[in-house]
């Protein structure tokens, strides 16, 4: 753990920019799942009126319940127990709602808060290898009094009210002690003018409370803390998912300087700028910019399919939408209908739009405590003003003004909208055709073996059924030998099988009619349910699964071409991988084999000693094992996902299974991307392929 001590010696304010070195660079919640009693009680039975009736009841219901059975949990060994609660689900890193990002934002929201009371224009987050992170705001400090409590004991907190801290998003005080009961260790540091408390803790059990000391430190609060691994099981922050977190925040919060591992960051354009970093399309015509008293909307139309939308609350992502998101696209589908004149649909007014949503409000109820979804109703306590009212008022008035004021805009939204009209009447009959033909095989789809959770089930919203919801997958795999394999050994409650036939077509270029026409992407797509957006998603990760071959890679891209072609919000939103399997098997030939339904000895640690047979994914991986067992090793090369046996494959696609996610990033235009890969052969493709042709040397397998 780095001196506590030295991270607060400033001498003065201006030289706490150098406060921080300038460095760079399974998982899911465990349940307590029982197996439900084996007797069941005689609905026709009755109790008798004799002394006996408690053997009765008691030969029925296995164990005892009585006084012994009820138990009470210290605050942090609930959260630590049911951390779904508290942050969602947990993971290692690999997804950017994992637990671990959600730690980082409990402790930032606080310092956000504090800058938009008007104090603390700066926060400093660093972030080592080891996975510790330091977070320094430059606010009124928590009160010295009160550092333990707030850190410490749940339901403590100074927004339970409007008084110190309006239209803010940390309302439960729960968020700093959730940081607190699931890390190693956590320091949290006071300084409120001139006075410097601390207190440190471990697992949420105070270890040392130092009492208020003199400091020339300026006045704010420290947290520092590394999750527990035990927990977060070998996690990892990928900077990238923190760096979109960090740019979020300057997005919301005009005039905030964040410095992450010593960069600035720092927005001067608000919603604007975030919508021009996320675009992966151009627009097709300047970005319509509206603000106004705790409201804020950006929009614009690209020529890609579907929509795509980022909103917020208080400056909180709330990336499941929600009452104001569903405001939003009802207001100005509304507003532009009207103004068009025209009787135009919702849906092809909305086909191609990119936009977001931000809006301030009194204490934000939402749907859990990871705040991803508002569920206001009002705007404020005991207000008469709805948010939907609030929103609409709003986008009725200024983007009506802005549509009048700049014709050649909305002239180019209007031929947006004709041309998705034209479209999709071109298409009716071909969709409807379609639609009755998936229906018929929906019933008995040999394509698709389903799996009993979906993400889009309608569930009691608690972290247990969340987890599982947050579970569901689907693989796509390329023929029958693949998906016969991965179907035998997968968990059939959270994982569904795809089954391609052979190469998909190359959808580049192609209008959305070929979705319906083709039989292979209208099933995948109502396999999916996202016809009409994603919404309706059925599973939360869509992974292809194909051989680490040419033929693979080439089926991978095709996939991700349709996708990406009427699609996009699906990998834009985090719900494509790609599955890993080992590429290579050694093991030591001189070792018993193993029985084809035994399963392989597991290491708990990355030591090929503890085991007889080691996977590899890479060459180095290889290389390894191979120094292990010496001329004992024997190699074996899959080629192909049928290669791999049951016994071995219910290993790869098990909770530690590795997958490769499918993001775009600012610099990658969808239709440049597509045009290059996917496009008619042309000669600076070729140059490439032989520019960047490697030969591989597999004469000593």
């Amino acid at each position: 753990m780095a001196d506590n001590n030295d991270l607060f010696q400033f001498d003065d304010f201006s030289g706490v920019e150098n406060s921080f070195d300038n460095t760079s660079d399974s998982n899911g919640i465990t349940t307590d799942d029982e197996p439900a009693s084996s007797g069941a009680a005689d609905d026709s039975a009755t109790f008798p009126d004799s002394p006996d009736s408690d053997n009765i009841i008691s030969d029925s219901i296995p164990g005892s319940y009585d006084d012994s059975s009820i138990q009470h949990l210290d605050w942090n060994e609930h959260i630590r127990r049911r951390p779904g609660m508290y942050i969602g689900k947990l993971g290692d890193g690999s997804h950017a709602e994992d637990g671990i990002y959600v730690l980082i934002k409990e402790v930032v929201d606080n310092s956000i808060d504090e800058f938009n009371m008007g104090a603390g224009k700066r926060i400093d987050i660093k972030l080592t290898e080891e996975g510790e992170v330091t977070i320094r705001d430059y606010g009124r400090g928590i009160p010295l009094g009160k550092v333990k409590e707030v850190a410490s004991e749940i339901n403590t907190g100074g927004k339970f009210d409007d008084k110190n801290f309006k239209k803010s998003v940390g309302l439960n005080g729960v968020g700093l002690k959730a940081v607190n009961a699931l890390s190693t260790y956590c320091h949290v540091a006071s300084v409120r003018d001139g006075k410097r408390v601390c207190v440190d803790f471990e697992k949420g059990n105070v270890v040392t409370h130092t009492p208020p000391t003199d400091t020339r430190e300026p006045n704010g609060t420290m947290v520092q803390f590394l999750p527990d691994n035990t927990l977060f099981r070998d996690y990892k922050f990928r900077l990238d998912f923190v760096e979109t977190m960090v740019n979020n925040y300057t997005y919301l919060n005009a005039g905030l300087q964040i410095f992450f591992n010593g960069k600035r960051y720092l927005s001067r354009h608000g919603l604007l700028d975030l919508l021009k970093e996320n675009m992966t399309s151009e627009p097709l015509y300047p970005i319509i910019h509206l603000q106004g008293d705790d409201i804020e909307v950006v929009l614009t139309h690209t020529d890609q399919y579907g929509e795509e939308y980022y909103s917020f609350v208080n400056g909180q992502h709330t990336t499941q939408g929600g009452t104001h998101l569903s405001a939003f696209k009802e207001h100005v589908s509304r507003t532009i209908k009207e103004f068009s004149g025209k009787g135009y649909e919702y849906s092809d007014i909305r086909n191609g739009m990119v936009a977001a949503v931000s809006v301030r409000i009194q204490e934000p109820v939402f749907e859990s405590q990871t705040k991803t979804k508002l569920g206001s109703k009002e705007i404020a306590p005991g207000s008469t003003v709805t948010v939907n009212k609030f929103i609409g008022d709003f986008i009725k008035k200024e983007l009506d003004d802005y549509l009048h004021k700049h014709p050649d805009v909305a002239d180019s939204m209007m031929k947006k909208i004709a041309s998705s009209e034209k479209e999709r009447k071109a298409m009716a009959g071909v969709a409807k055709l379609a639609r009755e033909k998936a229906k018929k095989v929906s019933l008995h789809n040999r394509k698709l073996r389903d799996c009993r959770i979906h993400y889009n089930d309608t569930v009691k919203q608690n972290a247990k059924t969340e987890d599982r919801r947050e579970l569901s997958s689907i693989f796509i795999t390329e023929g029958d030998s693949a998906s016969g394999t991965i179907t035998k050994v997968r968990n059939a409650e959270t994982q569904a099988v795809f089954s391609l036939r052979g190469k998909p077509l190359n959808s580049y270029g192609m209008t959305q009619e070929i979705v319906y026409k083709n039989d292979e992407f209208n099933l995948l797509q109502a396999a999916l349910n996202i016809e009409e957006g994603i919404d309706g998603l059925r599973y939360n990760k869509v992974i292809i699964a194909t051989d680490a071959d040419v033929d693979g890679m080439h089926i991978r891209l095709l996939v991700i071409t349709f996708f990406l072609m009427f699609f996009p919000d699906l990998v834009k939103k985090g719900h494509v991988f790609i599955l890993q399997t080992p590429l290579f098997r050694v093991r030591d030939k001189n070792a018993t084999r193993r029985s084809k339904t035994k399963k392989r000895k597991k290491s708990k640690t990355d030591d090929p000693g503890e085991r007889d047979t080691y996977y590899c994914y890479t060459d180095e991986e290889r290389e390894a094992a191979i120094a292990k067992f010496g001329n004992n090793a024997e190699i074996t090369r899959f080629k192909g996902l049928g290669e791999i046996n049951d016994v071995e494959f219910a290993e790869f696609i098990g909770p530690d299974m590795r997958l490769d996610p499918v993001t775009l990033k600012k610099d990658d235009t969808v239709d440049k991307l597509l045009e290059f890969y996917m496009g008619k052969n042309t000669m600076e493709r070729q140059n490439f392929i032989i520019d960047n042709l490697v030969v591989e040397d597999d004469s000593e397998i």
